[in-house]
């Protein structure tokens, strides 16, 4: 991440909390951050409560959707990068491979440009990395 740019999202998330403390004064400590290790992926109940009747019905299967919603997410910049980890992660738990979420990945340069493409690969190795396993 060069420093502009590093620079540019420190300036968006002081925005970020400064709005939050004007709503609510007592998230004036709260880092979207911590979010991710509260939830490093949600429970079968939480995935059955809000997207297991609604968006799985008959069709696609939940690794199928899952990539597409990465691909999805790339397209649109990935600029929701706690979603964008998630994702990953749900979907490396639905059991798609490393190297097919990279595949999704690649594809969606030629819809979301090849800066979109490179911050969510820079997304997807960092939840790879914290996976820990090489497949």
């Amino acid at each position: 991440m060069n420093d502009a740019f590093q620079k540019l999202l420190s300036q968006m998330m002081e925005q970020g909390q400064e709005m939050a403390r004007a709503i609510n004064p007592a998230l004036e400590n709260f880092k979207a951050a911590d979010l991710d290790k509260m939830f490093p992926t949600m429970t079968k109940d939480m995935m059955e409560m809000w997207f297991g009747r609604t968006f799985n019905r008959e069709g696609l299967d939940a690794r199928t959707r899952l990539l597409v919603t990465v691909a999805a997410l790339t397209v649109l910049g990935a600029q929701a990068e706690p979603q964008m980890k998630l994702t990953i992660r749900h979907a490396l738990e639905a059991g798609a491979t490393k190297r097919e979420i990279a595949e999704v990945i690649y594809q969606m340069s030629m819809f979301g440009g090849v800066p979109a493409m490179t911050r969510a690969l820079e997304i997807a190795q960092r939840v790879f990395d914290d996976t820990g396993d090489d497949a």
